[in-house]
Order: C-alpha cells, then sequence, then structure tokens
C-alpha cells in the first residue's frame, strides 16, 4: 500500500511541475502548483507509514510502555498537515494575484505581458 501511495505522489508532482512548465494560463500554473503540493503531501504521508503499527493514540488497549515500538511516528502527519494549511494560504494568495492582475492588464496570458519581464 505504502508503494501505491508513494508512486501515485510521485506521478502527481510530475504531472503538477509538466502542467506548471507548459502552460501560459495562470489559473491553470496555479492549479498544477496545487497538484503538485497534493503529491508531495502524498509522499510523506507515504514515507512515514510503517506497516503493522497503529496509530499514534494511547488508550487503554496500547500500554504507554510499548507504544514506541507498536505506533507510528506522528511527525511526518503534522508535517502534511502543516503543508496542507501552507499550501491553501499559497494557493489563495496566487489566485488573489491573478485576480489583480486581470482586472488590471485584462488577461491571464503570460506571454502577453512583457512589462513583467526584466
Amino acid at each position: 500500500m505504502t508503494e501505491i501511495a508513494l508512486a501515485t505522489g510521485f506521478l502527481l508532482i510530475l504531472i503538477g511541475l509538466y502542467g506548471a512548465l507548459t502552460n501560459r494560463n495562470l489559473l491553470r500554473m496555479i492549479v498544477a502548483f496545487s497538484v503538485a503540493n497534493t503529491g508531495v503531501n502524498l509522499v510523506l504521508v507515504g514515507v512515514g507509514y510503517l506497516r503493522g503499527r497503529a496509530a499514534p493514540i494511547l488508550d487503554a488497549t496500547l500500554p504507554a510502555a510499548e507504544a514506541p515500538a507498536r505506533i507510528i511516528d506522528p511527525l511526518p502527519q503534522a508535517l502534511v498537515l502543516t503543508a496542507i494549511v501552507i499550501g491553501v494560504g499559497t494557493t489563495a494568495l496566487m489566485l488573489a494575484y491573478a485576480y489583480r492582475l486581470y482586472l488590471t492588464r485584462g488577461t491571464l496570458d503570460i506571454s502577453r505581458l512583457r512589462e513583467l519581464k526584466w
């Protein structure tokens, strides 16, 4: 199961990078970056998973002394939750910039925005 998650994550990263590099429309580029971000999150979850271990919840069935050997490390899960929040904020900021650019320039095609190049 972990191999499927890792392969899917890497495939999403490649699809996102391809979409970001080949599209000229800013909205499509933003969606491509979001797809790549989802792939990175999936890879992090896949790397943090260990077969045969339980969720990191201590209750009566799992004594605290046996917890380090029987539970999954919760740090990758916490990092992915943080990455999701940061990704949503970054996507919202990119969409706000794209909206403002459309209002001022009238287009989202990056090949028509010559004054933004150096």
